[in-house]
């Protein structure tokens, strides 16, 4: 079958963001108030600040902003992981990013599943945080085996996707009809089914060890447990999610306020109790799904990365001043301008030409001084394992316990994962790297400049 009547990745992606926001949209109406309010925030900060709407559109950050989302899901078994990396690849995104959530008290660790590079993420800017069920992890050793033998016992992918994905691998694509078939079919992967697939009295066993262990084990499938919309302004989404009848979260996860975010700030309405039946016939209830916004500013260098995690760990120190204050505190000593961060290189940025060719005998400051070359910061695409850890402790309960505080493993990770997770640095440094290119300097030019 020739190569050219495959539709390509990111027309699969779309499709299946845009399905799996319809299908979320229907089972948790919540979210579709989130969605109107970002919506009506993001038009608001666009038309108070002209100048921030002509970047953003210059490029297609404006486009991205209605379509842009990251879901999550929680897997229990490295096949399960495995699979979903295959299914993902069919949609164009890959894992990037190791994150180890059991220093916080949460028995898992994860990946993010997304596009690698601008043109795709462009096209459709959607994202998988999707974590994995440490078992080790459950102190109780026959408990642990109780968990195991539900597991082996489940199979998360109905037949007829395991067959398109099948067919995609030996033809190297799938063709429209297969590719809306395989949307629809892994679309029953994560839909939320109330039928749990063990007793009372086992849900109740495994949720005292870990409320995520429940939610992870006990149903057919790995529900979807949130759909995260991007705001501008996640301070005003903060403030007005109550007036819509939505219950927000203590605090925003992340890093202050500022004139120019960084990496990402999160927040989300408190989880839904929801009815369940149990395998034994028994009524109960589940919490677990959610709805989450999020607010990404400005990729970070590892020297910018660094200076982050030491202020946020400064912040962090139990003290009797208010976090909050602690945070903005403690984040003076980040600077809080465009040109200062590229200056001192904490964070990446895309170099544009605004003129026909590049003005020879220059130095690049010289040529951003001019505004031969105007710098655009990369947008930050990936998580922080705090805010992560934050967002899944506020609606699933605090919950920490020696049992959970592991080294993080990522070598068995990739292992189960059947690939190496991606570097999120490097990609950020190739774009650079590239924008450079393009004009003809390099990464030395830069740091000499």
């Amino acid at each position: 079958m020739p190569p050219c009547s495959h539709v390509s990745p990111d027309e699969i992606r779309a499709h299946f963001a845009s399905a799996m926001s319809a299908m979320y949209r229907q089972e948790v109406p919540s979210y579709g108030t989130l969605l109107d309010l970002v919506k009506e925030v993001n038009q608001q900060t666009l038309n108070a600040h002209p100048a921030l709407k002509a970047r953003l559109s210059s490029d297609n950050t404006c486009a991205r902003l209605d379509v842009e989302r990251h879901g999550a899901i929680r897997l229990g078994t490295p096949q399960e992981l495995e699979t979903c990396r295959r299914v993902f690849t069919v949609m164009g995104m890959f894992p990037v990013g190791y994150y180890d959530l059991s220093v916080a008290g949460i028995p898992v660790h994860s990946t993010a599943f997304r596009p690698l590079d601008e043109v795709a993420l462009s096209r459709s800017p959607f994202r998988i945080f999707t974590s994995l069920l440490r078992p080790e992890l459950i102190a109780d050793e026959e408990l642990r085996q109780t968990a195991l033998d539900v597991l082996q016992k489940r199979d998360i992918f109905i037949p007829e996707t395991k067959n398109l994905l099948e067919l995609h691998d030996r033809n190297g694509g799938l063709t429209s009809a297969e590719a809306d078939r395989f949307v629809s079919t892994t679309l029953e992967t994560f839909r939320w089914h109330r039928e749990a697939s063990v007793s009372a009295n086992t849900y109740h066993q495994l949720h005292a060890a870990h409320r995520l262990v429940a939610d992870i084990v006990c149903f057919k499938g790995p529900h979807i447990n949130h759909l995260t919309p991007r705001t501008l302004d996640i301070d005003a989404v903060q403030k007005q999610m109550p007036e819509r009848g939505m219950q927000a979260k203590a605090r925003i996860e992340g890093p202050p306020e500022r004139l120019v975010p960084l990496l990402l700030r999160q927040t989300s309405f408190t989880a839904l109790k929801e009815e369940i039946i149990f395998a034994n016939g028994e009524a109960g209830t589940h919490t677990a799904r959610f709805g989450e916004i999020e607010q990404r500013g400005i990729a970070l260098t590892p020297k910018g990365r660094a200076l982050y995690d030491t202020l946020l760990e400064q912040a962090r120190q139990e003290s009797t001043t208010p976090y909050e204050q602690r945070l903005v505190e403690a984040f003076r000593a980040f600077p809080d301008d465009e040109q200062e961060l590229r200056r001192q290189k904490l964070a990446f940025f895309r170099y544009v030409l605004t003129t026909q060719t590049v003005p020879a005998g220059r130095s690049l400051e010289g040529l951003i001084a001019e505004g031969a070359i105007v710098a655009i910061p990369i947008t930050y695409e990936d998580f922080l394992p705090v805010s992560a850890a934050g967002i899944f402790q506020s609606n699933l309960g605090e919950h920490k316990t020696a049992a959970t505080m592991q080294a993080a493993s990522r070598l068995a990770f990739e292992k189960a994962l059947g690939a190496p997770v991606h570097d999120e640095m490097a990609l950020y440094e190739a774009m650079q790297a590239a924008s450079l290119e393009q004009l003809g300097l390099t990464e030395t030019e830069l740091c000499n400049a």
